[in-house]
């Protein structure tokens, strides 16, 4: 079937209306009517060209919310109405070690959102700058948020579970102090799930204008990372870092921060590598430096549900579709509070 979208025919070329196809609902999908889609930073890097690779025509987004229309026969968690989501994975293995333990992010097979090999015409898939798509059932979440704040729960499949998951694993909680490096789409999200975990939250910003912000997303303390001082002051004094920062720079500035056995989890993706870290940052107080990617489809659904119990969804800005290359440029420029969403009914009628 024939559906509007938005995307791009080239790497230097805007994003533009354009019409795609999507396979029917197999026994085993479910179709959703995208209401809302989010703009993650990658959606720019891949349609851009700026990561090898992208596929064209490239219609990004991997933030999605909706409605399902359809469900194929064999489909038992889903009914027509349901508000449900899609993140960054519509398909994997379903049977390797990964798979099993529910970790398909990490399945050498996974199937991303768009710009991944697919059956499916064209031969790769599109993504959720489109007025709908059919995902197989395993890969659809549950939404639990009022039908309110279903723009602003978009973000969440992309920039909360790739902060939640770090969290989680690493053990954010009451009696630790967590530093969140970046006060941006992924940072803000950061914020907000370690305090509402319980962690001593310590927001780290390049801009001192963001101080006041960062406080009313929930940080305890914030710390310019430019003034040498007020770094130095917490020294050896976090448990965890999760850095959001999408653009290489000194990560030993934030190992020293870190108490022996700390762990400093990389989850913003630079176009380019970071500097090397001094490897005495790391022996000297058995620190560790890690990695994170978005999370599996069962970690996702716990994130959604505790942030439905508690209340949590992005800062958005919701936009138009014909102003999606404009929010691309603002998101260069950090002009952002701190995530466009994409009002999906503007595509076409």
């Amino acid at each position: 079937m024939s559906v509007h979208a938005y995307g791009a025919y080239a790497g230097d070329k805007p994003l533009e209306p354009m019409e795609i196809t999507r396979r029917a609902p197999g026994p085993h999908d479910v179709q959703i009517d995208i209401a809302y889609c989010g703009i993650c930073h990658s959606d720019l890097h891949q349609v851009r060209a700026e990561w090898a690779g992208t596929h064209f025509p490239c219609v990004p987004g991997h933030e999605i919310v909706g409605q399902v229309s359809a469900v194929g026969a064999h489909v038992k968690g889903f009914r027509i109405g349901d508000r449900v989501g899609v993140g960054c994975i519509v398909d994997s293995c379903q049977h390797c070690e990964e798979c099993d333990a529910g970790m398909e992010n990490y399945c050498d097979g996974m199937v991303g959102t768009y710009n991944f090999p697919t059956a499916d015409a064209p031969g790769w898939t599109l993504g959720g700058y489109s007025r709908q798509i059919v995902v197989h059932e395993r890969y659809v979440l549950r939404v639990g948020h009022p039908e309110a704040q279903l723009a602003a729960v978009a973000p969440l499949l992309c920039a909360g579970i790739t902060t939640y998951s770090p969290l989680k694993h690493w053990g954010a909680g009451p009696g630790k102090k967590v530093g969140i490096v970046g006060i941006g789409g992924l940072g803000h999200m950061g914020i907000k799930l370690a305090h509402a975990m319980g962690a001593h939250v310590v927001a780290f910003t390049t801009s001192e204008s963001k101080r006041e912000a960062a406080l009313a997303l929930g940080a305890d303390e914030v710390v310019v990372s430019r003034d040498t001082e007020d770094m130095a002051a917490h020294t050896q004094s976090l448990d965890l870092i999760v850095n959001t920062v999408a653009a290489p720079h000194d990560l030993d500035a934030f190992l020293v921060l870190l108490k022996r056995d700390g762990a400093m989890v990389l989850v913003g993706a630079p176009a380019t590598p970071h500097p090397s870290p001094g490897v005495f940052s790391l022996i000297t107080r058995r620190r560790t430096l890690a990695g994170s990617m978005i999370g599996g489809i069962p970690e996702t659904q716990e994130m959604l549900d505790f942030c439905a119990e508690h209340g949590i969804v992005a800062d958005i800005e919701l936009i138009r579709a014909d102003e999606i290359n404009a929010a691309y440029e603002r998101m260069l420029k950090g002009e952002v509070k701190y995530r466009f969403v994409i009002d999906n009914a503007t595509l076409a009628s």
